[in-house]
């Protein structure tokens, strides 16, 4: 007997499942290829027939061979023996045949769904990512797609072809013989699927619950390799480990029990199976001994029983494999059902290119009700001016550049580009506009090259390095041994934090925008690149609307204006010299800033 494979939910199935509401999801896929559907139907039955005729030519050959053994070679037929040879392979040629025609409609219906999954995932909010385990989420389409297989492969293969074979066999033996074995066959059909499916429902808990500690388990792990650092600095693997273990040894166990219980199944339907075949075949001898039946007949209903029941064996695999399919297709769909928080809007506007001004409306926003973290923001960056934000850290400096990018949407007030609002542009040209240096900046696992490109992946390899020549990137990358070729690890922590800024800001200017934000753009630069970073960030925001977020004022003293932000309100707004002149908030924060920097300065000097 097949044992069941070791298959994994990422979470408990739903207390309400919508079976035939997934089928109804998946079939347009499928029927989008409606030709080659019918084909490969066609070719399910046309095997089908095929086999079933197989026993009965074997019943003419023996019938024939029984009559008379001397005459064998002469009495029979040249015809049957080509027959049974054919019919034989008529049955693997269609199958094939039926199997690779169906495959491309398989492979497609996958590649359709993932890709739509994929791109609705990019469309869902940040806040919905934020709240996402990126390993639960990644093995919910991972299985989901895996399963689309799984379902086809089974339904196609296993479920039809049985059920079609079970019609023609019970049709045949009404027909030809005693009422009494289509009696045996259909009785022997609905016990072993009653207990299949009873047993196999009793087994679904324990296997939820075994699917259930292996997805803690790859969480776990997962959250454990991708804070590595965070463990090597606290010395902290073997406690990474143990605390795995734990959950590796509860899965253990769960599977353990699943195997048992998966033991039983087996037993039952074994019995069940030799119990139904010594009925048929007692059935059989009786009626060969009277002279009713022929050796040929007794072969014959041998036959139809080995090719029922063969496939019945592995009964439980399939039913248990086609609701796991099914959870996890509709877990998968469930992901299509998410809402995205941020939609254009039915008329959206296309923002044209060109020259942009930004304009914060009293702008109220909090990610939690419960904690508002912006009370009122007002201010206006006209076309071609910078402004920088200020403040300390937790005054709401970051959200403004996520409300910008409209990766949320305000609460009160609004934020307007040109002149509209931004929940009447649409979001791709908004952003296509707009491009953000971000304080922790995080690379793809690829090259230099490539991190830099993905600011604009149509541009040229000149258009690259000339972006790189203007984040101060071109010196180190020349003393690599691979150069532009350099591969930066996973989330880029094969470079220095002032590196990986630096190809962030490369990768900025080489995308062009109309609207720059630099969001702590110099925070882990050393004194002297970040003083060459903001010339050239002068000179990139020349022309542009720059947004600049800083903690370190000397980063923003020749913004056209400063707005000093403090627990979410705009306490201060003018330029470097009018506020250190008024000796408010600003003018203290930059003395504090001023007596850390000659401390540290002393410190570093000679002792």
């Amino acid at each position: 007997m097949r044992r069941a494979p070791a298959a994994a939910l990422p979470g408990p199935e739903p207390t309400e499942r919508h079976d035939w509401q997934t089928l109804k999801r998946l079939i347009p896929y499928l029927w989008a290829y409606k030709g080659r559907v019918l084909f490969a139907l066609a070719c399910l039955i046309a095997a089908k027939g095929a086999n079933v005729s197989v026993p009965l030519i074997f019943k003419q050959l023996i019938d024939r061979l029984t009559v008379t053994p001397d005459q064998a070679f002469i009495v029979v037929p040249a015809a049957l023996l080509l027959a049974y040879g054919v019919l034989r392979f008529s049955t693997s040629l269609l199958t094939e045949l039926r199997e690779l025609v169906f495959a491309r409609v398989t492979q497609q219906a996958v590649r359709e769904i993932s890709l739509q999954v994929f791109r609705h995932l990019h469309a869902l909010s940040l806040r919905f990512h934020l709240e996402r385990q990126t390993g639960g989420l990644t093995r919910d389409i991972e299985r989901g797609t895996r399963s689309i297989n799984s379902l086809i492969s089974f339904t196609l293969y296993s479920i039809l072809p049985t059920l079609i074979e079970i019609g023609l066999v019970v049709g045949i033996l009404l027909a030809k013989y005693d009422p009494v074995f289509a009696l045996i066959t259909l009785s022997t059909l609905a016990i072993y699927i009653v207990f299949t499916v009873r047993v196999t429902n009793w087994r679904t808990a324990l296997r939820r619950q075994a699917n259930e500690l292996d997805s803690a388990a790859n969480v776990r792990a997962v959250d454990s390799l991708i804070n590595f650092e965070t463990v090597k600095y606290f010395n902290n693997e073997e406690w990474e480990a143990r605390r795995y273990d734990e959950q590796l040894q509860k899965w253990t166990a769960a599977q353990l029990r699943n195997q048992y219980s998966l033991s039983a199944l087996n037993v039952g339907q074994a019995v069940i199976i030799s119990v139904a075949v010594t009925a048929m075949m007692w059935q059989a001898a009786a009626r060969v001994a009277t002279g009713e039946m022929t050796i040929g007949d007794i072969v014959l209903v041998n036959a139809f029983m080995i090719q029922l029941y063969i496939p019945l064996n592995f009964l439980g695999v399939i039913y248990r494999e086609l609701r796991q399919a099914l959870t996890d297709i509709e877990r998968m769909f469930g992901l299509l059902h998410e809402q995205r928080e941020i939609a254009d809007a039915p008329d959206a506007l296309e923002l044209p290119a060109g020259p942009a001004s930004v304009r914060f409306e009293r702008v109220g926003f909090a990610y939690d009700p419960k904690r508002p973290i912006l009370h009122e923001v007002d201010f206006a960056i006209p076309a071609g001016h910078t402004v920088a934000v200020v403040g300390h850290s937790g005054s709401g400096k970051s959200t403004l550049a996520r409300l910008l990018y409209r990766f949320y949407d305000v609460q009160q007030g609004a934020i307007r580009v040109n002149g509209h609002d931004l929940r009447a542009l649409r979001q791709n040209s908004l952003r296509a506009a707009i491009a953000i240096v971000p304080q922790d900046t995080v690379l793809f696992n690829d090259t230099i090259f490539y991190n830099i490109q993905y600011g604009r992946p149509t541009a040229d390899r000149a258009a690259v390095e000339a972006a790189a020549r203007a984040a101060q990137l071109e010196d180190f990358i020349r003393r690599l041994p691979e150069g532009y070729d350099t591969r930066v690890g996973e989330r880029g922590l094969k470079l220095s934090g002032g590196e990986k800024q630096r190809v962030a800001i490369a990768r900025a200017l080489l995308k062009d925008p109309a609207i720059l934000i630099f969001d702590e753009a110099t925070s882990a630069l050393d004194s002297r690149t970040e003083k060459a970073i903001q010339a050239q960030m002068a000179l990139a925001a020349e022309g542009r609307t720059a947004l600049v977020i800083a903690h370190r004022l000397s980063t923003v003293m020749d913004a056209d204006e400063i707005i000093v932000l403090d627990q979410g309100r705009i306490v201060e707004r003018g330029r470097h010299a009018e506020l250190l002149a008024r000796g408010g908030a600003y003018a203290q924060m930059w003395l504090l800033q001023q007596q850390q920097e000659r401390a540290a300065g002393d410190a570093s000097g000679p002792a």
